[in-house]
């Protein structure tokens, strides 16, 4: 696939899946803009990469909580590539609590996961909107998690906002039609640093997944890129877990 005069927006994208992807999109030739909030040095570094093999980039620092700063870096993003064709809706946080500790789910957890898990993702499509109309062709794919459709996952909060995560593609699917195309990638357990700790228990979880491996962030990245190019698909919840699921 070839982006080669494309312009992408990555949300935190200095690390895990979000680096794979920023470096899979560089690699197709696309211009990268690489969001982070706090992981300036992992950005600034994924920047060099894409650079030293030729490509272009530059990292961009947002708090996609704060519409004030998404709204800001869309526009940087837009003026330093030329334009926006693609945004990666990829920045999330998580809270580790035992999903029957409902006392644990404080109105806090909610409030910060919903405030970057859901919102985050509809203030930097809001954003972004008007420059991916221009391009002609643009493309959103929000990052959503097999958690969003099993109800399991690091926690509930974490589980519901990614619920709300797949219901947001959809609804902004239509909304964006027929200009821009909404996809989302529903990945399972992923090797990326949420796992730091609980090494023992992702092996584990490997060993009784039918395939008996853990998605790696690189074959995620090469899920997003191809949703990307898919001029006839929107709406989408497309997952990659491994056989989890089927």
């Amino acid at each position: 696939m070839d982006f080669r005069g494309k312009a992408a927006l990555v949300t935190g994208g200095g690390t895990g899946i979000g680096r794979a992807v920023s470096l899979a999109l560089a690699e197709r030739g696309a211009a990268v803009a690489v969001n982070y909030s706090r992981s300036q040095a992992e950005a600034e570094e994924t920047v060099r990469e894409i650079t030293a093999r030729g490509g272009r980039a530059v990292a961009i620092r947002a708090d996609v909580s704060v519409d004030a700063e998404v709204r800001e870096m869309a526009a940087a993003a837009a003026e330093e590539l030329g334009g926006l064709d693609f945004l990666v809706n990829n920045a999330s946080i998580t809270r580790h609590i035992p999903l029957d500790d409902l006392e644990a789910a404080e109105e806090g957890v909610w409030d910060e996961l919903f405030a970057v898990n859901v919102k985050g993702m509809f203030y930097c499509a809001r954003a972004a909107a008007p420059f991916l109309k221009r391009s002609g062709r643009g493309a959103i794919v929000n990052l959503g998690s097999i958690a969003g459709s099993t109800g399991l996952g690091s926690s509930l909060p974490y589980a519901v906002s990614k619920s709300a995560v797949h219901g947001l593609t959809r609804s902004l699917a239509r909304a964006l039609a027929p200009e821009i195309r909404v996809s989302c990638v529903a990945p399972g357990a992923v090797e990326t640093r949420w796992w730091a700790g609980r090494e023992e228990r992702m092996r584990q979880l490997a060993g009784n997944l039918p395939l008996q491996r853990i998605t790696t962030p690189e074959e995620v990245a090469e899920l997003v890129v191809t949703l990307l190019g898919l001029e006839s698909m929107t709406g989408r919840i497309v997952t990659i877990d491994g056989g989890q699921t089927m």
